[in-house]
């Protein structure tokens, strides 16, 4: 199924926030059927909680300071830093300093759009 795809430039304040949790928001950049790029905004002690998913997942770490654990790897990523999560591996983060991952699905994360 292909989905809508976005526009070939994005404004970030053209973005609106969605509230996942307490401490962590979201916007969906862009996305196709083949891809998504999430940014989220974490608040100093917001939780990305242990899960996997069948999507590859590479995150950037725009700014702040997150432990981030893969399998039974911990570690900590700060501004610049890069992770990459195969597929069905659990994985989760935790944030030290308020900061922004830029979060790429492939494929697309449906369940986001729901």
């Amino acid at each position: 199924m292909i989905h809508k795809l976005q526009e070939a430039f994005v404004k970030d304040n053209a973005v609106e926030w969605e509230q996942v949790e307490e401490l962590i928001k979201r916007k969906i950049m862009s996305y196709d059927d083949k891809s998504m790029l999430v940014k989220v905004h974490f608040q100093k002690g917001g939780v990305g909680q242990i899960h996997s998913h069948y999507h590859c997942q590479t995150s950037y770490v725009e700014s702040g300071s997150f432990e981030i654990t893969i399998g039974n790897e911990v570690k900590l990523l700060k501004a610049s830093d890069v992770f990459y999560v195969a597929p069905n591996v659990f994985h989760g983060a935790v944030c030290l300093e308020e900061g922004i991952l830029l979060d790429f699905f492939s494929p697309l994360r449906e369940d986001f759009l729901s």
